[in-house]
């Protein structure tokens, strides 16, 4: 088995491929490269990158790289899967929080903003013939951890050409399918609340795994403790006894999106994953108790 690791997206990646040899080696090193590439398209930080540019041209059709069409066009999926509570038209809202800049160098200062309604995503123009865009003036993008999930999905699937493959993409895992013997392929739930105590152990054969929670991406402003998940209906950090939400999914940036809304909704999210064959999930409140759907103790070892 074949290991490597890197820093990429602002996170710790991991990826691993069941097998070994010199074009194993010579594929993980690729990783990396791969990342550095989507990064430069799909961060909002960079004031460069392809995403960037398309929010400062708000209000004018914009031709698509491959790579920004297709997050971009499973970003608007996963607004409409999950009826808005995922969107990627948030980062005003996320700015006006105080997550101005990448969180490695801490939380910037917040500043006032128009904040969307929770359906501007639907005022989004696209033009699949000609892969171009055009968002409404007011309205800009981040498509932070759909990008991750999406890129998990990528590197995995390139790498099974050279053996069963994971990428852990800041905590948005894909799996490319069992491992070399297999067997599924361990993947260990962190506990905030007491990182020496996993909250249990996924077996995953298939498909994706993703926690959001505010355990991290989290900072003050006054007396009030603020965090990078935003409630579109009120384009506020979530109000929420929540502290992470973990979910598998067929696939890592359906179980981001997921995740997301679950951590959002609570009992009513847990209810949203039990009427989706493929999905479980499991919500870890500020008091340290568990709830979690029907389908989730059958993936834990």
């Amino acid at each position: 088995m074949e290991r490597l690791e890197f820093r990429a997206m602002g996170c710790q990646m991991l990826a691993v491929i069941d097998g070994a040899g010199e074009a194993t080696v010579a594929a993980l090193q690729q990783v990396p490269v791969w990342f550095a590439g989507w990064e430069q398209c799909l961060s909002r930080f960079q004031i460069d990158s392809e995403l960037s540019q398309l929010n400062a041209d708000a209000g004018f059709w914009v031709p698509l790289s491959e790579t920004l069409w297709a997050v971009l066009t499973v970003a608007i999926e996963a607004a409409r899967q999950s009826g808005g509570i995922v969107t990627p038209t948030l980062l005003d809202a996320i700015r006006a929080a105080g997550y101005t800049q990448d969180f490695a160098a801490g939380p910037g200062a917040s500043a006032p903003a128009q904040i969307p309604s929770a359906t501007a995503w639907t005022t989004i123009d696209l033009d699949p013939r000609l892969r171009a865009v055009r968002l409404p003036e007011g309205i800009h993008l981040d498509l932070g951890g759909i990008a991750k999930g999406w890129a998990a999905d990528e590197a995995a699937h390139r790498l099974a050409a050279y053996g069963p493959a994971l990428i852990d993409a800041g905590g948005d895992i894909a799996v490319s399918g069992p491992m070399a013997d297999g067997a599924p392929w361990p993947i260990g739930i962190e506990n905030p609340l007491s990182p020496d105590a996993p909250l249990g152990l996924l077996m995953l054969v298939g498909g994706g795994v993703a926690t959001s929670g505010r355990d991290y991406r989290r900072w003050q402003v006054g007396d009030v403790w603020c965090h990078h998940i935003i409630d579109p209906r009120n384009g506020q950090p979530a109000q929420t006894d929540s502290l992470t939400a973990t979910v598998i999914a067929p696939s890592a940036r359906e179980a981001e999106m997921a995740a997301k809304l679950l951590f959002i909704l609570g009992d009513e999210g847990l209810a949203w994953i039990e009427d989706r064959p493929g999905y479980a999930g499991m919500v870890l409140r500020e008091d340290g108790k568990q709830q979690a759907s029907r389908r989730w103790a059958v993936n834990l070892a």
